[in-house]
């Protein structure tokens, strides 16, 4: 894994020759926090670093926070099959923890709290383990989904354990009325946008970045977050400021084991929710 940043005070013969700094696991660019880049730098650049992830067979890097807002950048290395960490897998094992962290900041009690889940097609351990803690938790949970016989079993599974309120639905004019907070694990803007959304409430999109289309929704739309974490020993602090700790963190997890393993690493780690970042405002 590399992590991409610029640097403070780059030299110029590096600037006009374009060279690439390689420091342990970090890949140090020619440009400051302040540098605006051509489209012709971000090309020489971006292929330059293509170059060096292929020497090590590396798909997967950190952007710094400057350049996370470079689009072009971002587009020629997606282009490139390299993949971008960009906190969204974090967001979905987080997802109990996100609501957790809305209910502290608004005020609000879980047992009047109504709260809709949106998901058709992810159907990850760690997504239906938080689905079922937010069940377990809530005393309202909506359910909404294109698939509805997927979720039937669990239902009937968790209003044997603990009796509280699931309501399965795919009704676009009722399903989301009364909902206060609305996870939308994977639905996409056309689709969600085809709901009647309440004009106040707090939507949380995991997967995707959407936007509403309503002109009446005066809500909270969040589709990015941040982090803090403690007793992580291999936490590089030249990265701090440099970079966000969410894409930091994620690009420190092995994906693929047993969500209790992850789940206790993130324990250990005392991560939390610092932070929810909407359009207009964050929370």
């Amino acid at each position: 894994m590399y992590y991409i940043q610029e640097t403070d005070k780059p030299v110029w013969m590096a600037r006009i020759l374009n060279l690439i700094e390689i420091i342990d696991d970090k890949i140090i660019l020619p440009i400051n926090k302040e540098e605006a880049l051509s489209n012709k730098k971000i090309t020489i650049l971006a292929k330059r670093i293509k170059k060096i992830l292929d020497k090590t067979n590396c798909k997967s890097v950190v952007l710094s926070k400057k350049l996370k807002k470079e689009k072009s950048l971002l587009e020629l290395l997606g282009s490139y099959n390299i993949k971008i960490i960009d906190g969204k897998w974090l967001f979905e094992v987080l997802s109990s923890k996100v609501l957790d962290y809305i209910i502290l900041k608004k005020n609000l009690k879980k047992e009047e709290t109504n709260v809709s889940i949106l998901i058709n097609n992810n159907n990850s351990d760690y997504i239906i383990e938080n689905i079922k803690t937010i069940i377990r938790t809530y005393k309202s949970v909506n359910i909404v989904t294109t698939h509805i016989e997927k979720f039937k079993k669990m239902e009937k599974e968790l209003l044997e354990e603990e009796g509280n309120m699931i309501t399965i639905t795919n009704n676009k004019k009722k399903s989301l009325a009364r909902s206060k907070i609305i996870l939308n694990i994977d639905f996409e803007s056309k689709e969600l946008n085809k709901y009647n959304i309440p004009e106040d409430s707090i939507i949380v999109n995991l997967e995707k970045n959407i936007e509403i289309n309503n002109k009446r929704f005066n809500g909270l739309n969040i589709n990015d977050y941040e982090i803090s974490f403690e007793n992580f020993d291999d936490f590089d602090y030249d990265k701090d400021d440099l970079y966000w700790k969410k894409d930091i963190y994620e690009a420190s997890i092995y994906k693929k084991q047993p969500f209790k393993y992850i789940e206790r690493k993130l324990n250990k780690d005392k991560v939390k929710i610092v932070e929810l970042v909407g359009r207009r405002t964050s929370l």
